[in-house]
């Protein structure tokens, strides 16, 4: 029988992004139905695999973009389509390479939210078809998978900084991004961000509850161990404005990050 730690190793080392959405997609269904054994045996890789044609540049080299016209819309939907792209791969590698210390609710957790990245992705990619654009047509940064990378030693430091830092971002931004949407008659991109908006709460509570069990199972208290896991690991500011209800809503109480940004 393939191990799940397997399993999540060949969908991680899978590049081309419907392939690597299908492979996340089975890999969720075959662990779901007990198909996969509980070995973590396998090592997950130091980087996972993406598109061959997809260009990466420094993040202070990404174009910038503008409003409302037509390759600005363009630019806004690969971004977010990259984004997704690489939390799908954020979600797997959390799974394959924490999972056997974490246990099974966690395996759980993160496949389920990797199953979820992909869909977005699907959502998002389907998005840029009728602009006669796709996935991999614009550059792309490595400034998620860097954080990942840095933290890859300690999970702690990872759920500190991933979703609880990273992706709470996205809680704070996507509200705007769904107004002006909306602003400019896109109904339909509009239902995309919400529905990615509601699923990331989800995401970002996960990673909030998985933080909190391994402190206390240390006799940590989260608050403060948190905040020096953020600044020894995350090599950027937090930002207000914050959305706070969005992340009380995933368990980031302003006992979090009120005092650090």
């Amino acid at each position: 029988m393939t191990s799940v730690a397997e399993a999540i190793r060949a969908a991680l080392l899978t590049g081309e992004a419907r392939d690597k959405v299908m492979a996340t997609r089975a890999l969720g269904r075959a662990w779901r139905n007990g198909d996969l054994a509980w070995d973590f045996a396998a090592a997950m890789p130091d980087r996972p695999a993406w598109p061959a044609k997809l260009e990466l540049l420094p993040a202070n080299r990404m174009p910038k973009r503008g409003a409302g016209s037509r390759r600005n819309v363009i630019a806004l939907w690969h971004s977010l389509a990259h984004i997704e792209f690489v939390a799908i791969d954020l979600a797997l590698d959390m799974a394959g390479r924490f999972g056997g210390e974490m246990g099974r609710e966690f395996v759980d957790d993160f496949l389920g939210v990797a199953a979820e990245e992909a869909m977005h992705f699907a959502l998002i990619d389907r998005k840029l078809r009728p602009f006669g654009s796709h996935y991999g047509a614009l550059p792309a940064h490595e400034g998620l998978w860097e954080a990942a990378h840095d933290t890859r030693h300690d999970v702690a430091a990872r759920l500190a900084v991933v979703p609880m830092v990273l992706e709470a971002r996205g809680l704070d931004v996507t509200p705007t991004m769904r107004d002006r949407l909306l602003a400019q008659g896109d109904a339909h991109g509009a239902r995309i961000v919400q529905r990615i908006l509601d699923d990331e709460i989800r995401h970002v509570s996960v990673g909030a509850k998985h933080f909190v069990a391994y402190c206390a199972e240390r006799a940590m208290e989260p608050h403060n161990h948190w905040k020096m896991l953020v600044k020894r690991h995350f090599r950027g500011v937090l930002k207000a404005p914050f959305n706070d209800s969005a992340r009380l809503a995933a368990g980031l109480s302003r006992e979090y990050y009120g005092s650090v940004a």
